[in-house]
């Protein structure tokens, strides 16, 4: 089989060194060339033919941002993987990364222990996210753009309850999906959001604060017990898994301190078995983009429940694992191409709420008469 060409852009000569030698002792991986900045490494890039990129983002000279905005601006396709410092500032820098188009990261390993240890750590880190953006998942259907496919499953024939919690996980691709959905979701959202990325404690942060700059929602990270409103969400603080529980008429999310769930924590699973425990079919759940199968037990318990579970179609994932699990084990509602999420989450959400109805049906108006006229 064609190997992957790896092309790797870093201002640290041993970092180079290293990465160069742990992706070659991988049969399916050659490094084609490397760079000790964004400038030199646009130009090495246009002399090799690589299926990508992996880049640290703080370099003197050029950096990773700037070198990412050049690429965009050539309309490049070559995927990106930032490997950035488990830092503050490396965590905001990433996040941008992640928003202009880089399509995950792997956090240069910090107090890890010995060399031997390091060189572990970027090698399982490293490696399975190079391989999951290669992977072939497995389908049971030829491959399609659907506007919407819809699972012929029987728990689903009845009315849908009212929804009033909406759960979404994520993981690889899942920032840039999240800074897609959010934005386009209105201030007076009526139901709270809670959300699972799979990320470090100093980068879902980060993420937090990126998403609340560009939303209209209130979005913050779930450090302490908090009780959410509509038209807030909370994002689950890396290192910690986030459960959500009712309280009377109050909602409470709170963190939890426990082993990891899938080699995960935060873990979608953990959140959606709450949600499938206090809100049954009054819950929502979206999955989007990642590797692994995170979510599916707890979807498992969502659909017994009877709630409604929405999926990223594998057209516009990253990658296609979590989303696809649920797809395979026939328990989603539907599945949408990401660019259509918000709306039909919105479209969800709203049913049964005839405010909300009729503004959405005013707004869908005017839009028509805007384009007769």
């Amino acid at each position: 089989m064609n190997r992957i060409r790896v092309f790797l852009v870093d201002d640290t000569a041993a970092v180079r060194h290293i990465l160069t030698q742990i992706l070659e002792e991988d049969p399916e991986i050659v490094v084609v060339g490397t760079a000790s900045d964004g400038q030199q490494g646009l130009e090495r890039l246009t002399r090799v033919e690589a299926d990508l990129l992996i880049l640290d983002v703080e370099m003197p000279g050029m950096g990773g941002l700037e070198m990412l905005k050049a690429l965009k601006a050539r309309q490049s396709t070559l995927p990106v993987l930032v490997f950035s410092s488990i830092t503050e500032r490396g965590a905001m820098v990433t996040i941008e990364a992640l928003s202009l188009g880089a399509n995950d990261y792997v956090p240069k390993p910090a107090m890890v222990g010995t060399a031997a240890e390091a060189r572990d750590y970027i090698r399982n880190s490293l490696l399975s996210k190079i391989k999951s953006l290669f992977k072939l998942e497995p389908v049971n259907t030829p491959t399609r753009i659907p506007t919407a496919t819809f699972v012929p499953n029987p728990a689903y024939r009845r009315i849908p309850s009212r929804v009033d919690l909406v759960v979404i996980g994520s993981s690889m691709g899942g920032p840039k999906a999240l800074g897609e959905i959010l934005p386009a979701l209105a201030e007076d959202f009526p139901v709270p959001i809670l959300l699972v990325q799979h990320m470090p404690a100093v980068f879902t942060k980060a993420l937090a604060e990126r998403l609340n700059q560009n939303s209209k929602l209130s979005i913050k990270e779930c450090n302490e017990p908090t009780v959410i409103e509509p038209g807030q969400a909370l994002l689950a603080a890396g290192d910690y898994h986030m459960t959500v529980s009712r309280h009377g008429d109050q909602i409470v999310a709170a963190p939890l301190r426990s082993e990891p769930v899938n080699f995960c924590r935060p873990a979608v699973d953990i959140l959606f078995n709450t949600a499938a425990e206090h809100f049954g079919a009054n819950t929502l759940a979206v999955v989007l983009t990642g590797m692994g199968q995170d979510g599916l037990d707890g979807c498992r318990k969502l659909s017994e429940a009877g709630a409604q579970i929405l999926i990223q179609d594998r057209a516009s994932s990253a990658v296609w694992g979590m989303p696809g699990s649920v797809s395979r084990a026939g328990l989603a509602t539907a599945e949408f191409p990401l660019i259509r999420m918000a709306d039909e989450i919105t479209r969800r959400v709203n049913r049964g709420r005839p405010t909300f109805r009729s503004r959405l049906e005013r707004k869908e108006g005017k839009q028509n008469q805007e384009v007769q006229g």
